[in-house]
């Protein structure tokens, strides 16, 4: 998965989580704020109460009733009864119920209470919902603008529209502040009491509307014969009350409640996403400046170990997202320290070639420019013997100078990569025969004793003839010239497992100490000796060990002194990529 893909499936899960995060928070604030204001309206009217509430406090035994401490509080704080009636109509207990009531009720039964009684507003329970036999709760609370309405019509003159009120219905009216109007069948006023502020004639929806009052407590009768109507209001103070207490005050400090969390979740979210997302891109931030100072290694902690990682090698949980990134960037930071570690080594190799060539070419220049003066001095004449002694040796040091410049170039494009290697199917035992055959032929080598021998006649492998050639002229070269008369040189050509290919020269020579092992394959180890042409350059063992590397191989020596010297060469039999260096 890309880093684009990762960043919308990270993004869409943690707005997922945030959203039903926050929508859990919201329902359980309002599930507070609904159980507050039911709480709080509970306690302001009784009727309000939930089912479990009245049924918890309410206890039922032997056929009777027991009413809570914390409901008869209730119901005496708000001047309301109770009352619980069995499925036949029994009164099994009952808080503050009035006399009247509880005859009525033995006399009438529940429904005539019910239905005669528009004095009380009654609201019940059923104390077991899924039992329509079980024990009904009753919560009986005077309305007040009923009953003012049955004394008034009491005490009004119909056919006159004139209303004599009693002292006490007056003074009832005083005090809960109520009024009452009589109106025609119009809707115009005929007659009031303690209603200055109120309309002076109603349309048909006013009339209809008035018992939808959520302030005032309405009640109205209407009289057929005359078609006048009674209109009696009181305050419905209590309203006030529980519209302030019960839902006002609770649902605003709840919604500041939620406004103050949301607000948290809110800045707790933004330091969370700038940990989440931020942190790790000022790391990377930091790496990418880090590389551009020339620092090529990964960010490291307090503890100067990698700051993206953990100690067995994974991720930290926090970059992961950035998984994709961060391989970029560590291929980025391997490629620029390889760089910068190539241009080294190109800068050591070009330093090493021109002090090389400047210290390898002096002595054979102050030779040849000796010998140059002797011939043009004016002071002597050389026979022509002795100019061409001259020459011969002039001749020898510019060969040696020609080969020792193509033997730095070489060894300088094979440290540079720029040496092109092309493989091809190559029979290497006829390859091998030929070289020493070769070496055969050579009359400085006829006092030494030449042998080859392989296991199979016919080993293909792919390799550069050319630069293969280069390898096995060295060794042989070096095994003839550098051992005294009568030396054996043994060349053996081996196949393993049909996988490696081992070349053994081995002679039976001087030998060599360990010291000298240890430099045999190091640049100019046994020096320029230009006293003597065949010499060499003192770059053979150098160039050869880097053919064979070029090759995939490897090539080791063993050696004592007396004992002779024995060098073994393994190259892999098929083709090792067909890569060109360079």
């Amino acid at each position: 998965m890309n880093i684009h893909r990762r960043f919308i499936v990270q993004l869409f899960l943690q707005l997922m989580l945030i959203f039903f995060l926050v929508a859990s928070l919201i329902m359980l604030f309002w599930a507070i704020i609904g159980f507050t204001i039911t709480n709080d309206g509970m306690k302001n009217d009784l009727s309000l109460a939930e089912n479990y509430f009245i049924t918890e406090n309410i206890t039922i035994s032997d056929d009777s009733a027991d009413f809570d401490d914390r409901l008869k509080e209730l119901a005496e704080d708000q001047n309301s009864w109770l009352m619980v009636v069995s499925s036949d109509g029994e009164i099994m207990g009952d808080f503050q119920a009035p006399k009247t009531i509880l005859s009525h009720l033995n006399q009438n039964g529940f429904s005539g209470l019910m239905m005669n009684n528009q004095a009380i507003d009654y609201t019940y329970w059923q104390l077991d919902e899924a039992d329509t036999e079980s024990p009904v709760v009753i919560l009986g609370k005077e309305n007040v603008a009923a009953g003012l309405l049955a004394q008034v019509k009491e005490q009004i003159d119909w056919e006159n529209s004139q209303v004599d009120l009693s002292d006490d219905t007056a003074k009832l009216l005083t005090e809960k502040n109520g009024f009452f109007q009589l109106l025609d069948q119009s809707g115009n006023v005929i007659n009031q009491y303690q209603a200055e502020d109120t309309p002076a004639s109603y349309s048909i929806e006013q009339v209809l509307s008035l018992n939808q009052s959520e302030t005032d407590s309405i009640q109205t009768f209407h009289d057929g014969a005359t078609n006048q109507t009674l209109l009696v209001s009181v305050p419905n103070q209590q309203s006030d009350s529980i519209a302030s207490e019960q839902f006002q005050s609770p649902v605003e400090n709840s919604i500041l409640f939620v406004f103050i969390l949301m607000f948290l979740l809110l800045l707790g979210s933004t330091f969370w996403y700038a940990y989440k997302f931020g942190s790790p891109l000022l790391q990377m931030l930091k790496w990418i400046d880090q590389l551009s100072t020339g620092i090529y290694h990964q960010p490291l902690n307090n503890l100067q170990e990698p700051a993206l990682y953990k100690r067995n090698g994974r991720l930290k949980k926090k970059y992961r997202l950035y998984k994709d990134l961060i391989i970029n960037l560590s291929h980025l930071t391997d490629t620029l320290k390889e760089n910068e570690e190539q241009r080294g080594k190109i800068k050591l190799t070009r330093e090493e070639w021109i002090s090389g060539i400047s210290h390898d070419l002096k002595t054979p220049l102050a030779s040849i420019s000796g010998y140059a003066k002797m011939i043009e001095t004016q002071e002597y004449s050389w026979t022509p013997e002795e100019t061409r002694e001259f020459a011969e040796t002039i001749s020898n040091k510019a060969t040696y100078m020609k080969d020792l410049l193509e033997d730095l170039t070489l060894t300088y494009r094979i440290k540079n990569g720029a040496l092109p290697i092309n493989p091809e199917q190559t029979d290497v035992d006829e390859l091998l025969r030929t070289t020493i055959i070769s070496f055969m032929n050579n009359s400085n080598y006829n006092d030494k004793i030449l042998q080859y021998k392989s296991e199979d006649h016919d080993v293909q492998a792919e390799i550069d003839p050319k630069w293969f050639q280069r390898i096995m002229d060295n060794l042989i070269e070096n095994a003839l010239r550098y051992n005294p008369s009568g030396t054996t040189v043994a060349v053996s050509l081996a196949v393993i497992e049909n996988q490696l290919l081992q070349i053994t020269i081995a002679d039976d020579g001087i030998g060599m100490d360990q010291h000298t092992l240890n430099q045999l394959f190091n640049r100019y180890f046994r020096g320029t000796n230009t006293s003597d042409s065949g010499s060499g350059t003192g770059l053979g063992m150098t160039i050869t060990k880097q053919l064979v590397r070029l090759h995939k191989g490897s090539i080791n020596v063993k050696s004592r002194p007396g004992e002779g010297t024995v060098f073994r060469i393994l190259v892999p039999v098929r083709e090792f990529g067909g890569e060109k260096v360079g």
